[in-house]
């Protein structure tokens, strides 16, 4: 069996002044995949993210196990952090409008990523990203290297923003809701972008969504998060076998071309969800 990429045992973290916990006893492994967290709004799946990037430095965390290949993220330095996050561990953030500096060039900040964890000279890192940004599929890669974010439309600032990410061929790519402030065919084209990437580089892929027609299209497995919790886990193609009456809810609620015009399911939430064992 494959030694996996990332190990999670019993995941938690509560917030500065909360009374609940985001997240809770979440365990998971992943291996040269892409997994899908799925859930509303709310659910914790991007903490579970931010959790593994260990970007929530004031917040409770605990967890029995999260380690990354050879790195112990529960007892790593943040010295230690720094030469992983971003080298080796890579998160593609939401919104590249407010992800990317509004007063440097996108080039400049493509490179600078580079630089900030390979020596090498400007030159040589102006070089690399021109390549990535290439490679990403986006035309006239020298022209664009000049723009200002605001200059750059948001399917390019979202593959800007996945070059930048990929510039240092991370094993492991955290992807948060990547295409959600896209068109229909601009996503498309950005997740066959991200897939082909991830398929020649064979690296660790976790997307995190609320979209169950992309994870059921484009992951290999899905994990199911309500209320900080996973409740069930099951492989992509068999996302219609679902078992957790939320995870059929979320499905029924789902809109379809052409389905008749009554009023989609409305979920009746069931306290003992919060407890109940995971269907896996």
């Amino acid at each position: 069996m494959q030694t996996p990429i990332l190990e999670v045992s019993n995941l938690s973290l509560r917030y500065p002044g909360a009374s609940e916990p985001a997240v809770r006893d979440v365990s998971f492994t992943l291996g040269r995949e892409r997994l899908g967290i799925v859930g509303e709004s709310g659910s914790g799946k991007s903490t579970v993210g931010r959790a593994l990037m260990r970007l929530l430095p004031q917040a409770d965390l605990s967890a029995d196990v999260m380690r990354f290949e050879d790195v112990d993220l529960l007892r790593a330095s943040e010295r230690q952090m720094l030469k992983v996050r971003g080298a080796r561990m890579s998160m593609i953030l939401q919104d590249p409008k407010f992800s990317l500096n509004p007063i440097r060039r996108c080039g400049d900040q493509v490179a600078e990523a580079y630089r900030t964890h390979v020596r090498c000279t400007k030159a040589e890192a102006r070089a690399k990203a021109i390549a990535m940004l290439d490679a990403v599929q986006i035309r006239d890669p020298e022209r664009v290297f000049e723009f200002y974010p605001h200059e750059v439309s948001g399917g390019m600032g979202q593959r800007i923003m996945i070059a930048m990410m990929l510039l240092t061929d991370p094993q492991l790519v955290i992807a948060d809701e990547p295409t959600s402030a896209l068109d229909v065919t601009v996503r498309l084209q950005v997740l066959k972008i991200l897939d082909d990437l991830v398929r020649e580089r064979g690296i660790g892929l976790v997307m995190i969504s609320h979209d169950l027609n992309l994870v059921r299209n484009f992951c290999d497995r899905v994990l199911i998060m309500y209320a900080g919790r996973v409740v069930e886990t099951l492989q992509a193609d068999a996302l219609d076998q679902a078992r957790h009456p939320y995870t059929r809810g979320l499905l029924a609620a789902q809109p379809r071309i052409g389905g008749d015009r009554t009023a989609l399911p409305v979920l009746d939430r069931d306290p003992a969800w919060l407890t109940s064992e995971t269907h896996s």
